[in-house]
Order: C-alpha cells, then sequence, then structure tokens
C-alpha cells in the first residue's frame, strides 16, 4: 500500500458537486494499494499514521500527533499512486490493485483508523472526486508499506 499524507488545515472532497466529506485540520490521505497487499499493510499504516507526530507543540516543534490536536482524516482512494511511468507518455496502472481487492482493503483501512479512535471521512472508491486542501506547512509524507516493513 502507498499513503501520501498531508497535513492540512481544511481539506474536501466533492462528488458531482456535493461535499462528500470535510475535515478541519487534520490530515488528507491520497491511499493506493496493489495486488498483494494484506492486512499487515492495513496494520503498519495505521499505526504510524496514529502515531505520527507532525503538529507543532508549544515550543513550535513537531511533536503532537493527531490525536493530540483532535485532528480529523479525509481518506481518498487513489490507484494512481501505482502509475508506472517509465516507458513511453502514457501511465500504466498494471501494478495498482484489482478493484476487488482495492476497494475492501481501502475500507478495511478506512475502519481500522476508525477503531484506533480517529474521525475519518472519505472519498467514494472508484468516483470521479474534486479534492481541495489547505496543506499546512506545507507538510507532505509519503508511505510505502513496500520499502518500509
Amino acid at each position: 500500500m502507498k499513503v501520501v499524507l498531508q497535513r492540512v488545515s481544511k481539506a474536501s472532497v466533492k462528488i458531482d458537486d456535493q461535499v462528500k466529506g470535510a475535515i478541519n485540520k487534520g490530515y488528507l490521505l491520497l491511499v493506493g494499494v496493489a495486488d498483494g497487499d494484506e492486512q499487515a499493510d492495513i496494520d503498519y499504516l495505521v499505526r504510524k499514521i496514529h502515531n505520527l507526530r507532525i503538529f507543532e507543540d508549544e515550543s513550535g516543534r513537531m511533536n503532537r500527533s493527531i490525536e493530540d490536536v483532535s485532528g480529523a482524516i479525509l481518506s481518498i482512494s487513489q490507484f494512481t499512486l501505482f502509475a508506472d511511468t517509465k516507458k513511453g507518455n502514457r501511465p500504466s496502472f498494471t501494478k495498482a490493485g484489482a478493484p476487488e481487492l482495492a476497494t475492501v482493503m481501502y475500507d478495511q483501512f478506512n475502519a481500522a483508523l476508525r477503531k484506533s479512535g480517529l474521525q475519518v471521512e472519505t472519498g467514494e472508491f472508484g468516483a470521479d472526486m474534486q479534492v481541495s486542501l489547505t496543506n499546512d506547512g506545507p507538510v507532505t509524507i509519503l508511505f510505502d508499506t513496500k520499502s518500509a516493513q
């Protein structure tokens, strides 16, 4: 699995000009699933995201977690994180998980984040979405479970 995490002061997602999910302070997560991803990938990501300390403390140091600041998450499925751009000008997405697996893994990932105590808003798997955000910092972090464990 791959996740692009952006620390935001606000973020929202619209589908057909209707707001589907919105948060204030927290994380916007772009979530990609590959074939072969499993529960261990979800567990790793939830632990890292829940405990990540990238919010400023009273000294201005990145030392607080999302839970410490009562933040929320907006999670968006993003198969294009697995784009292969090595050949030609049109990306290949063959490394992205099959939709049947990816949708289940995405739902399980969001459920695990909620179970950890975090508020999670989502987009809609496979939908055409318009995502808006204000990246705070900017702070952007990439997680790739295949290179991290």
